[in-house]
């Protein structure tokens, strides 16, 4: 009498291999091809129903997840978002990336983020590299010419954070209404001469910084000097902080807190008071502009909401509404007084030195 043989066994969890399991295992464990189970997960209705439950079933089993990049082969998307930022450790774009993932994540979408060394070149490699495997972009203080920009929204879904190219869709913190209080505040306080260090070359923001204290100043009839273009970074601010003192001036407003935060740094080694010689106000408060020393007077952004705002702008594109996809979305700032600013000094003799010429001057 022949033995009887048992039905083989579903596939036990015993029995998965040590490295990740991959579709291949899956179609040999299921006795399909590969093709098979690709299909069983992305174009379900091509695959009979039983084999597709058995699929997902030792799938399941297995532990065997789909790639994403693979998933969206078929179907154009990867539920994946790009996001490029010009200095992942500048503490600004750190509630930015928090307010994106969120954002991202309650719509179902991962964010793929990429760090591009304050580089246009830099920039073009990784949208170019990325462009495949998200499904669409958002760019914060994108250092890409305007003509790459508009090419790169033409290849496919792109929103800008702190950028102006028409027609391409984005984010913008308006700087214009904080530094007319700004300078209102200096003005109240006896200040008749500022420095302005201007940030990177290629900002955006810098050079809208830099014209609405422009206008502010021209209004309220005060001097205005520009030393720049300058990295926004902290040892940036205390390389600048001596060529602040050889304007003579009594107040200093900067691209951001960075920059502000070294200035008081060599201020305070050199000896000079903040405020009692000379006043310090930044831009953006970021994590940390309230525990310096003297805590730092600044316009405060809404960072995160930006973030929000991005990524809302982006899903809007992915799912064909055009007009949404389209809006600039304006942000303000508000100005945050703390005790890095003061009541301007009767006499400059504490920072008496010969006056060398600077980058720009408007008065």
């Amino acid at each position: 009498m022949a033995s009887r043989r048992s039905a083989p066994e579903p596939v036990a969890n015993a029995g998965r291999p040590t490295r990740a399991p991959t579709i291949h295992d899956v179609a040999a464990a299921c006795g399909v091809a590969a093709s098979t189970v690709s299909r069983a997960f992305s174009r379900p209705e091509r695959v009979n129903a039983a084999t597709r439950a058995r699929v997902l079933e030792i799938a399941e089993q297995m532990g065997y997840r789909p790639s994403p990049i693979a998933r969206a082969l078929p179907s154009g998307r990867t539920t994946t978002l790009g996001l490029l930022i010009p200095d992942v450790t500048n503490p600004f774009f750190f509630n930015l990336i928090r307010g994106a993932e969120r954002q991202a994540a309650a719509a179902g979408y991962t964010i793929v983020l990429a760090d591009t060394d304050e580089s246009a070149e830099v920039e073009a490699t990784l949208v170019d590299r990325l462009f495949r495997a998200v499904d669409g972009f958002v760019l914060a203080s994108s250092r890409l010419s305007d003509r790459q920009l508009r090419a790169a929204h033409a290849r496919g879904p792109l929103i800008l954070v702190n950028r102006r190219v028409s027609p391409v869709p984005g984010v913008v913190i308006d700087s214009t209404h904080g530094l007319r209080r700004a300078t209102e505040h200096l003005v109240s306080l006896g200040h008749r001469k500022i420095v302005y260090l201007g940030g990177p070359r290629a900002s955006w923001s810098d050079a809208s910084r830099w014209r609405a204290l422009q206008s502010a100043c021209r209004r309220l009839d005060v001097d205005l000097v520009r030393i720049g273009p300058l990295s926004p970074t902290v040892e940036a601010g205390v390389a600048a902080a001596d060529a602040v003192l050889l304007e003579e001036a009594t107040a200093v407003v900067t691209f951001n807190d960075l920059l502000a935060i070294g200035v008081i740094r060599r201020l305070h080694a050199r000896g000079i008071s903040v405020p009692g010689d000379i006043s310090v106000l930044g831009n953006d408060d970021i994590f940390g502009a309230d525990f310096c020393h003297p805590p730092l007077t600044t316009l405060a952004a809404p960072i995160e909401t930006a973030g929000r705002a991005a990524v809302d702008l982006l899903l809007a594109a992915l799912a064909g509404d055009s007009a949404e996809s389209r809006r600039q979305v304006i942000l303000p700032t508000r100005l945050t007084i703390r005790d890095s600013t003061g009541p301007a000094p009767a006499s400059s003799d504490a920072r008496r030195h010969t006056r060398t010429p600077s980058a720009e001057r408007t008065g």
